[in-house]
C-alpha cells in the first residue's frame, strides 16, 4: 500500500523525523540503483573513464600540447611515452575499489533524484511562490554539479595526475602508484569540483536566511580570492598555471553568486513593499 504523506501543517517533531527518514531512504535507494547500473558498465567506467588520464593520448594532454605548440612552447604534455602502471597493494583493493567507485558513479547519476528528495523535505516550509520553482532549482543545481564533475575530470584530475607522475626526484624511483591512491585522486578531483560548483546555490540560500549579502560578498572579495587560491592549491598540482586554471571558474562563480544575492534581496524588498502597501 502506498504511503500517504501527512499535512505538513499538522505534523509533530517525530512526524518530521519520519518524513526525513523516508526522504533519506529514497535518496539512498536512488544511489544504490545508480550503483547497480554502473556495475553493468564496469569495463567502460574503469578502462575508458577512470584510467583515461593515465594515457598520453588523453584529450586534456593533447589540448595543452597543441596550445603549447601554438604559442611556441614545447610542454611535458606532448610526451608520447607518458604511461605508468597502477598496482594492487592490498588483497581487497580491486573489490573495494569496484564497490566504492560504483557508489560514486551511482551518486553522480542519482544526483537530481537526491536533490528532489531534499526538496520534498524542505519545500513545506517555503512559500507557494517559492515551491513553484522546484523544477528550476533541481535543473540548475544538477547542471552546476555535472559541470563541476566534467571540469574536475577533464582539468583537475589529469593536471594533478600528470604532475605527480612526471615529478622526477631521482632516476632510481619508478612511478607505480597504488590502485587506492590513484582512485582517490580521481574521486577527490571529481567530487570536490562538483560540490564547489554549487557555490551560487549555497549563496542563494545563505542570502534567503540573511547570512549573506551582496555588499558583504563584495567587501570580502579579496578574502574570497585568497580562499579560492588556497583551495586551488590543495586540489591541483603545486604550479601557478594549474592553480589559475582552477581558480578562474571558481571566481566567476563567486561573481555570479554576488549577482544572485543582489537579486534575492531585491525580490525580498519588493515583497515587503507589496505587503506594507
Amino acid at each position: 500500500m502506498a504511503r500517504v504523506r501527512k499535512d505538513p501543517n499538522n505534523m509533530s517533531f517525530l512526524d518530521h523525523l519520519e518524513e526525513l527518514r523516508w526522504c533519506l531512504i529514497r535518496a539512498i535507494l536512488g544511489i544504490v540503483a545508480g550503483a547497480i547500473l554502473a556495475a553493468f558498465f564496469t569495463d567502460f567506467i574503469f578502462d575508458t573513464i577512470i584510467f583515461g588520464p593515465k594515457r598520453a593520448d588523453f584529450v586534456t594532454y593533447e589540448f595543452f600540447c597543441k596550445m603549447g605548440r601554438f604559442i611556441g612552447v614545447e610542454s611535458d604534455f606532448c610526451d608520447p611515452t607518458f604511461q605508468f602502471k597502477v598496482q594492487q597493494r592490498e588483497m581487497s583493493d580491486q573489490f573495494s575499489t569496484h564497490i566504492w567507485t560504483s557508489i560514486l558513479v551511482g551518486f553522480v547519476i542519482a544526483f537530481p533524484w537526491v536533490l528532489w528528495q531534499i526538496w520534498r523535505f524542505v519545500s513545506p516550509g517555503l512559500r507557494s511562490s517559492e515551491r513553484k520553482y522546484s523544477s528550476g532549482f533541481i535543473i540548475v543545481c544538477s547542471l552546476l554539479f555535472f559541470l563541476g564533475v566534467v571540469f574536475g575530470y577533464y582539468i583537475i584530475a589529469p593536471l594533478s595526475i600528470h604532475f605527480m607522475v612526471t615529478y622526477d626526484l631521482s632516476k632510481e624511483i619508478s612511478v607505480e602508484p597504488s590502485l587506492s591512491s590513484y582512485i582517490a585522486y580521481v574521486r577527490a578531483s571529481i567530487l570536490a569540483s562538483g560540490l564547489l560548483f554549487e557555490l551560487p546555490i549555497i549563496i542563494y540560500f545563505l542570502t534567503k536566511i540573511g547570512l549573506a549579502t551582496p555588499k558583504g560578498l563584495r567587501k570580502n572579495r579579496k578574502f574570497a580570492l585568497v580562499i579560492v587560491l588556497i583551495v586551488a592549491a590543495v586540489i591541483t598540482p603545486p604550479d601557478v598555471a594549474s592553480q589559475i586554471i582552477v581558480a578562474i571558474p571558481v571566481l566567476i562563480l563567486y561573481e555570479i553568486s554576488i549577482w544572485i544575492s543582489a537579486y534575492v534581496l531585491k525580490k525580498q524588498e519588493k515583497r515587503k513593499i507589496t505587503a506594507n502597501a
